[in-house]
C-alpha cells in the first residue's frame, strides 16, 4: 500500500499531537511532582550548618543553630582540658555510655571531641530543655560545689556538665549534653548535621 498525500498528513497530525501531548503532561506533571519536594525553608530547618572557627580563641564560644537547637562549639584552653581527668570521678557517664543520646564513636573519648580542643555540643539540658549557662570560672560560686573546675550550670533545675558537657552525678539531667553529627571541612571550618566521610 502505497502512501497518498491524505496518508502521510494524518501521520504527521498523528505524531505532531502526541508529541505536543507529551511535553504538556510533562509541563502538568513536574510542578505536581516537585510539590512532593520538602519547601526551602524545610530544607533549611535540616540542612548541615557550616561554622567558621578562625577567629575562635582559646576559652570562647560561639553559638549556631541547627535543626532549630543551639549547638555549641568551645574552644578549650589547655587548662580546661587538664580539668577533664578531676571530673571522670564526678560525672555520671564518663564514657558517655548511655543510649538515651548516642554518643558518635569518634566522641566517646575524654574530651567528646574529634579534636581535643574543640567541644561540639547541643546546648540543651537533658533534663527538661532549658538552656544551661557558661560557667567557665573555676572555684566557689553561688549553687557550684566549693571544688567547681568550671563548666555548664542549667538554672532551671541545678543540673551541672563539665567542660566535655558530661552531666555530674546526683543532678536532676540523666545524661551527657548531645553531641551532634559534625565534621571538621579544613581546620577553620567545621560542618554540623553531616559526620559522613568524604
Amino acid at each position: 500500500m502505497s502512501d497518498t498525500p491524505v496518508d502521510s498528513s494524518k501521520r504527521t497530525w498523528l505524531i505532531t499531537t502526541g508529541v505536543v501531548g507529551a511535553v504538556g503532561a510533562g509541563a502538568l506533571a513536574t510542578p505536581f511532582v516537585g510539590s512532593f519536594q520538602p519547601s526551602e525553608r524545610a530544607k533549611a530547618a535540616g540542612a548541615p550548618v557550616e561554622v567558621d572557627i578562625s577567629k575562635l580563641q582559646p576559652g570562647e564560644k560561639v553559638i549556631v543553630e541547627w535543626r532549630g537547637k543551639p549547638v555549641w562549639v568551645l574552644r578549650r584552653t589547655p587548662e580546661m582540658l587538664a580539668t577533664l581527668k578531676n571530673t571522670d570521678s564526678e560525672v555520671a557517664d564518663p564514657k558517655s555510655e548511655r543510649k538515651a543520646y548516642p554518643t558518635p564513636a569518634y566522641a566517646q573519648n575524654e574530651w567528646r571531641s574529634r579534636k581535643e580542643e574543640f567541644l561540639v555540643v547541643v546546648g540543651i539540658c537533658t533534663h527538661l530543655g532549658c538552656s544551661p549557662v557558661d560557667k567557665f570560672q573555676t572555684g566557689p560560686q553561688p549553687s557550684l560545689p566549693d571544688n567547681w573546675e568550671g563548666g555548664f550550670f542549667c538554672p532551671c533545675h541545678g543540673s551541672t556538665f563539665d567542660l566535655a558537657g558530661r552531666v555530674f552525678k546526683n543532678k536532676p539531667a540523666p545524661d551527657n549534653l548531645e553531641v551532634p553529627p559534625y565534621k571538621f571541612l579544613s581546620e577553620t571550618k567545621i560542618l554540623v548535621g553531616d559526620d559522613s566521610e568524604a
